[in-house]
């Protein structure tokens, strides 16, 4: 919002791409003056490819853990852990992409810039709020913030604008409603005067006001249009506070439809740019898996077609994104008849909304071992390949299911479906449906790139070993 914060991400970020070139040339430099077995040198343009790469691999990675945002005020034990984090991804992609190119770096020159890079960004965070309180001293001018309301909702943003003079903000006092009885000063941690709003075009003739911010009831807004051209006449940025709406909990941005603005609300991730790489990760992580496991899967089906009568795949409607329907893909793991049987075993059924029931009678003896160990969700992967779903998401539900959910319920469509998610990895089976359901609301509002990786990291070992599933 205000402009001392976003300095400071910007700051860190460009860091890491000082310390990365420091780091790499360290490693660099001493890979060659240790004269080992093999020769080691690069081009330029192998150096630029390898060290682009590292960078913005580095910054992504940064980003995607929200690393930039708590830096100058995060506990040691924290930037410790999260720097770790990062170098660690870091190398993993640096791995893959040498890899992918068949560059055959050396391995104790990766080693040693990754170490490097760890130990300049660790030494740099760790002193980081002394460095930018520096900046912010002799490089951001005070940022002066005049307040229009006196109720609770503008002594709450006030009290919050004066614990933000770390960052050069300064609170100059506030603006009364209009026509409005209200205090003649506000005391918080200093005493402010209350001065109407009709003395706003004085106020900013002769004092430096960098910009207004109306914390008033939704209702005012239009009594104050005025005020609001006069700040735009005169170039000072104005801020509308929207906590009118107290219980909405989601992340408010502004758009344009033409030239109409819209004030948008989104109660589930919105970052277009960090969905796009999570899309593009499922499909190329989907194309490689199909590719890779598609011998075997031809060996499933005959098995499966040997062992009971009936199809191989089994095709179902389910509700993906913001409920649009899909046909979904598994091996069949069941007798050919199952779904007409599912009435006469709905009293077995463990939960009242989602179907379950333990050792499901209608499993044929190798449906049994494929759901064991999740192979008869491999051909979700086609799924994931054509949009439908994401390698990691709410489990997509039937649409006789999603009738009988309850409201705060439904927001888990708002997210495109998964092969596995943190209801997978968190006890499966053994995991009661309302619990499963604020499992999903959990993972779409703590969403993040690195949450995804941490989620299929987690779901390896258990699907190896054959934990959680009926």
């Amino acid at each position: 919002m205000f402009s001392p914060q976003r300095k400071a991400r910007v700051l860190f970020g460009l860091s890491d791409v000082v310390l990365g070139v420091l780091a790499f040339e360290a490693a660099y430099q001493t890979r060659s003056l240790l004269h080992l077995r093999f020769l080691f040198y690069f081009t330029a343009d192998e150096t630029a490819l390898i060290l682009g790469f590292s960078l913005l691999a580095l910054v992504l990675i940064g980003l995607s853990l929200g690393i930039y945002e708590r830096l100058d005020s995060a506990h040691p034990r924290i930037i410790l852990r999260d720097t770790a984090r990062q170098c660690a991804l870091g190398a993993l992609c640096l791995v893959s992409f040498e890899y992918l190119l068949r560059m055959d770096l050396s391995r104790f020159f990766v080693f040693s810039f990754s170490v490097y890079t760890w130990g300049l960004m660790l030494l740099f965070r760790l002193t980081a709020g002394r460095v930018v309180g520096v900046i912010r001293r002799e490089f951001a001018a005070p940022h002066y913030v005049m307040v229009v309301g006196t109720g609770e909702r503008a002594r709450r943003l006030a009290a919050a604008l004066e614990r933000s003079v770390e960052y050069g903000i300064r609170l100059r006092g506030f603006l009364s409603e209009p026509e409005a009885a209200g205090p003649d000063e506000v005391v918080l941690g200093l005493t402010y005067t209350v001065r109407p709003i009709t003395d706003l075009p004085s106020i900013l003739r002769q004092h430096v006001i960098d910009g207004v911010v109306f914390a008033v009831e939704s209702g005012s807004l239009a009594a104050l249009e005025e005020y609001f051209l006069l700040c735009d006449e005169e170039g000072v940025r104005t801020h509308v506070a929207v906590d009118f709406f107290p219980h909405v909990n989601s992340t408010v941005s502004l758009e344009r439809l033409g030239v109409t603005p819209l004030l948008t609300f989104s109660a589930v991730p919105y970052d277009e740019i960090r969905l796009l790489l999570k899309r593009s990760l499922d499909m190329i992580l989907a194309a490689a898996g199909l590719l890779v496991l598609a011998p075997f899967m031809v060996l499933i089906a005959i098995v499966i077609r040997l062992n009971s009568p009936g199809p191989v795949i089994f095709r179902q409607e389910r509700c993906g994104l913001n409920g649009r329907r899909f046909v979904f893909y598994k091996f069949r793991s069941m007798c050919e008849n199952a779904e007409a049987l599912k009435p006469r075993l709905a009293h077995l059924s463990t939960r009242e909304t989602a179907f379950k029931i333990p050792d499901d009678p209608r499993l044929t003896p190798v449906g049994r071992y494929l759901r064991k160990f999740s192979i008869d969700e491999w051909p979700q992967l086609w799924n994931v390949l054509r949009g439908d779903m994401s390698l990691v998401g709410p489990r997509p539900a039937v649409p006789s299911e999603v009738e009988q959910y309850k409201r705060w319920q439904r927001r888990r469509l708002r997210m495109r479906p998964g092969l596995t998610c943190l209801w997978a990895v968190s006890g499966r089976d053994g995991v009661d449906f309302e619990t499963w359901m604020k499992m999903d609301m959990q993972y779409i509002d703590n969403w993040s790139l690195a949450l995804d990786w941490k989620i299929l990291l987690r779901t390896i070992p258990r699907v190896l070993a054959g934990r959680g599933a009926n």
